[in-house]
């Protein structure tokens, strides 16, 4: 019988681990986990606990590895990235977010395998242009990030879209621009969790919450908007595009409509049962000028390439999210 890998790099992080989930959820499937688990009392390692994975791989080994196996593995879901908006070291990001992704699509390019990757909301700075996911070359490299984070998911996406145009591209390859994504196993990303994982032991606690203060005048305090996506619809994006390798390019991945963070954590304190207490705090100087005070996937691009199911809205998200796992003594997916 013939073996079929799925091979996720950052397989053990938030949104990998989701995807390892969905993934593994097909028997005939081997789901390899390329990643780093670091500390054990982190519980990174939980995040993949609950599921049966087919290897795991060490980030310095994955090319052996791949090389190895390249006839077996069907697809390459890549969510390995330095994902902090606020890390310092760019050789850092751009090693981890472009070079590394160049090098994969290359790969996958040359052995003719499927290539599946994380892009970012963050790839479209301010929205002053929109967020339209249009994957034109053209449309892409017009794109002006509001940091190095959102900068080299741009350059890696304007690549990939050269690359294709020119016909050296693998046989199925798309971006998804992750927009706010939330949901079970962000339980180690510390300061670079959802706003509603962070606030869950204040409103378990029954604790009034601080969101940041506005520096807009037609923006109320806690009424920036972001698009908050549940973390299960990226999970089932990506097994809906292994099942459909015919679809292609950069796509937006949010639920489609913005909504405030007073309205996400509002939406916490309901799911807990408990009255909001919702306080407001300055923002750090260091990200006021940066911030984005709007965000919303336009979705039709994804839907018009066939994926069927509509995205989960913010209440029924923030309901399974508390409900399911964050209230839990087991909060892992």
């Amino acid at each position: 019988m013939t073996r079929r890998i799925a091979f996720v790099t950052g397989g053990a992080g938030f949104i990998g681990s989701n995807i390892v989930a969905r993934l593994a959820e097909d028997p005939s499937l081997d789901v390899v986990v390329c990643d780093r688990l670091r500390e054990a009392d982190l519980g990174k390692w939980r995040n993949i606990a609950k599921h049966p994975i087919g290897d795991f791989v060490a980030p310095e080994a994955m090319f052996d590895w791949l090389e190895k196996r390249w006839r077996d593995v069907e697809l390459v879901v890549h969510m390995a990235a330095v994902s902090s908006t606020t890390e310092p070291d760019a050789d850092k990001i751009i090693h981890s977010n472009f070079t590394l992704s160049r090098d994969l699509f290359r790969w996958c390019a040359d052995r003719q395998r499927r290539f599946v990757y994380a892009s970012s909301a963050a790839t479209y700075g301010a929205g002053e242009q929109g967020f339209a996911d249009d994957d034109s070359y053209e449309a892409l490299s017009r794109l002006r990030p509001l940091n190095t984070y959102g900068w080299s998911k741009a350059l890696f996406d304007a690549f990939a879209a050269r690359q294709a145009a020119r016909d050296y591209a693998p046989p199925q390859w798309v971006g998804l621009k992750f927009f706010n994504v939330y949901g079970p196993n962000e339980e180690h990303k510390h300061a670079m969790k959802s706003v509603a994982s962070q606030i869950w032991p204040k409103v378990r606690e029954g604790h009034a919450v601080q969101l940041f203060k506005s520096y807009r005048a037609d923006v109320p305090d806690g009424g920036q908007k972001r698009d908050f996506v549940y973390v299960r619809d990226a999970a089932d994006v990506t097994r809906w595009l292994y099942e459909n390798p015919q679809v292609n390019g950069v796509y937006n991945l949010g639920s489609g409509q913005a909504r405030s963070f007073e309205d996400m954590a509002r939406q916490v304190f309901a799911a807990a049962g408990k009255n909001a207490q919702i306080e407001y705090t300055p923002m750090p100087p260091a990200i006021r000028d940066k911030y984005q005070y709007f965000t919303e996937a336009r979705m039709e691009r994804l839907m018009q390439a066939g994926y069927p199911k509509p995205m989960t809205p913010l209440e029924e998200g923030i309901a399974d999210y508390v409900g399911t796992y964050l209230s839990q003594p087991d909060p892992y997916r």
